[in-house]
């Protein structure tokens, strides 16, 4: 039987984020999204606490650019007073009654602060339509005069109307450039939070990369230090580890140890010495099965821990080791009882956890020291730790 070394060890693969830091990552993710959220809002309501007022005094009715339009209505009692004053039918105290109504009236809704302010034609045509009022009255003036007296009232109130008309536009247009000036500072306050919330989430997930390596390294490192280098198989701590995590089950160890290795070495050279570890380990796991965990405890010597229920079954797998061994034929040009490589080995069986991992050794230990001393290539069970 032809026993090939051991592969390398396969290595050890990316570790997937534990439950924690996948629900710290997804509190820091909902964190970050939350505050990019609030900060839009707040840009929002800013906004809107901006745009509202601005839109209500456009809008609204008591404004003086966009009220009812006063000028308009008091020249459309002049014009209507001017027609009775024109009219074809004679002129009698009735249309007279009408006339100075309407000259009330247009006087009343021109009488106003803001244009007797701001238009200097306001006084005079105001005095113009007192004047012309006590006038009709006292029938001191004819309807044709006093239909060309209010044609300077009336230009006056279309002055107004056209500056109104202005004084409105000029009011569209700053609204539309304040409205599209706070637009853009919405639209790039929104592109600047949204970038700040995909850095942040960037420098998260660069942090947490940072992190999953550091533990795949970790973690790597850990598996390296419980290997034998020389063998891939277990060392002395991975031995320790795991029979610890075996607390309660029935379990064999098998300490296995070159007979004359030393000589092997000494004329053949190390690395024929290295590979017959490596073809060693090899034949142990073929013959053990893949319920053993195998360990180099250090130069030349071997152990197995593998479930195990009886004595009967131990004897077994030691029988079989033998045997192996046999028919792999592994030259030993200085062995000096044998033209072959052989191994003592020693034995016993444990429950993990009720004896000491420390006594189960140092029992398997003395099994393979009797072998020695009884000539080698042989194996002996110690009696159950």
């Amino acid at each position: 039987m032809i026993i090939e070394p051991p592969p390398s060890p396969p290595p050890i693969p990316s570790l997937p984020p534990d439950p924690m830091t996948r629900k710290r990552r997804y509190v820091t993710w909902l964190s970050l999204s939350l505050m990019s959220f609030m900060a839009l809002m707040v840009v929002i309501v800013y906004e809107a606490r901006w745009v509202y007022p601005e839109i209500q005094a456009y809008f609204s009715q008591t404004g003086n650019l966009t009220g009812q339009q006063l000028a308009t209505r008091s020249r459309g009692y002049l014009q209507l007073a001017q027609q009775h004053l024109l009219s074809e039918q004679p002129f009698e105290d009735e249309q007279r009654q009408a006339v100075r109504l309407n000259l009330d009236i247009a006087y009343g809704l021109i009488d106003v602060e803001v244009y007797r302010q701001k238009y200097s034609c306001t006084q005079a045509s105001l005095q113009t339509l007192n004047l012309l009022a006590e006038r009709l009255k006292e029938y001191a003036v004819t309807p044709f005069d006093a239909a060309a007296e209010l044609l300077g009232p009336i230009d006056c109130l279309t002055s107004i109307e056209m500056n109104q008309l202005d004084l409105r536009g000029m009011a569209i247009n700053e609204f539309s450039e304040s409205t599209r000036r706070h637009n853009q500072v919405l639209t790039y306050s929104s592109m600047v939070i949204f970038a700040l919330g995909l850095l942040f989430w960037g420098m998260h997930e660069r942090q947490l990369r940072r992190t999953e390596r550091a533990t795949e390294q970790t973690m790597v490192w850990m598996q390296q230090a419980m290997r034998d280098p020389l063998t891939g198989i277990g060392n002395r701590s991975a031995l320790h580890q795991d029979v610890a995590a075996k607390e309660g089950a029935s379990l064999a160890l098998i300490l296995v140890d070159i007979d004359f290795f030393k000589q092997y070495n000494d004329s053949l050279g190390h690395p024929e010495g290295d590979q017959l570890l490596r073809r060693l380990a090899s034949l142990l796991k073929h013959v053990l099965g893949e319920g053993a965990k195998l360990y180099r405890l250090g130069g030349d010597e071997f152990a197995a821990v593998l479930p195990c229920d009886d004595d009967a079954l131990l004897v077994d797998y030691c029988d079989q080791l033998t045997s192996a061994l046999e028919q792999a034929d592994f030259k030993h040009p200085s062995h000096p009882d044998n033209e072959r490589v052989t191994l003592s080995i020693g034995g016993v069986r444990f429950i993990a956890g009720e004896t000491t991992f420390p006594s189960a050794y140092e029992a398997a230990d003395k099994a393979l020291y009797q072998v020695k001393s009884a000539g080698r290539d042989d194996w002996h069970i110690s009696e159950a730790a």
